[in-house]
């Protein structure tokens, strides 16, 4: 477990292993280390260099084997606001740049939960309001909950209303008042399908496998960048808006 996050926070396998293992096991010399972590000796030393660089081990000399020490594990914590610094110093150029470059027509993929969120923070920058096409309250879903508390609030900051076309079942969802400035009707019966579309913007979201009050995890989300399919889209909304039930 250790390791697995010592790795996300981006240190090499070997090293995360050297590193727990020193926490573990307290003052080692390379033969310990290479036991304990089961790490081939010839690899140990490389590892040991990379995180004396890094600050997080240092070495104690002796006239036999030099032996290996880990430092308090707050270390950790400084070379994480050193990284988050140097991202803030850049963030705003970088910001700029991909603002500033054309993204009149893309076609992408976004995966799972984070993926359902990446979209979602694109709403959130593009800043208009949103439409929804076959709604089931897929948003709603408790993965999400954290995440969507945060948006909805940023959404009401600014200004963004929800514009949702929602399938027949969701008329006896108790969500519905969940979300700042909602415009909603239903359906017909006969029209529900497990899948959704979201448009905001020049974007269109497509989303598979939606299901009453949640998403599959599995799920791809296609997202094309396009303003006259957007607008296409919007209109072919407000048709079925005109022939769907309040």
């Amino acid at each position: 477990m250790i390791t697995n996050v010592l790795q996300e926070l981006g240190l090499a396998r070997n090293e995360a292993r050297i590193y727990e293992t020193l926490l573990r096991e307290g003052e080692c010399g390379v033969s310990t280390i290479s036991a304990k972590a089961e790490i081939n000796r010839r690899n140990v030393y490389d590892s040991l260099n990379r995180l004396i660089e890094k600050g997080l081990i240092f070495e104690i000399r002796s006239a036999t084997e030099n032996s290996y020490r880990a430092v308090d594990p707050h270390k950790l914590r400084e070379l994480l606001s050193e990284k988050q610094r140097r991202l803030d110093n850049v963030f705003g150029e970088m910001e700029g740049l991909y603002k500033n470059t054309p993204h009149t027509e893309e076609v992408f993929i976004y995966k799972g939960v984070e993926g359902l969120k990446n979209y979602l923070r694109d709403a959130l920058r593009v800043g208009e309001d949103m439409y929804t096409i076959g709604g089931n309250g897929a948003l709603t879903d408790p993965k999400l909950k954290v995440f969507m508390d945060h948006f909805l609030a940023e959404a009401t900051t600014k200004g963004i209303h929800f514009n949702m076309l929602f399938n027949h079942e969701a008329r006896e969802a108790d969500w519905l008042g969940t979300f700042p400035g909602l415009h909603h009707r239903f359906l017909p019966k006969e029209y529900t399908a497990q899948a959704t579309i979201d448009i905001f913007g020049d974007h269109v979201v497509l989303l598979p496998n939606v299901k009453l009050g949640g998403f599959d995890e599995l799920s791809s989300f296609t997202v094309v960048v396009n303003q006259h399919m957007a607008d296409a889209f919007r209109v072919w909304f407000k048709f079925m808006w005109s022939v769907s039930e309040e």
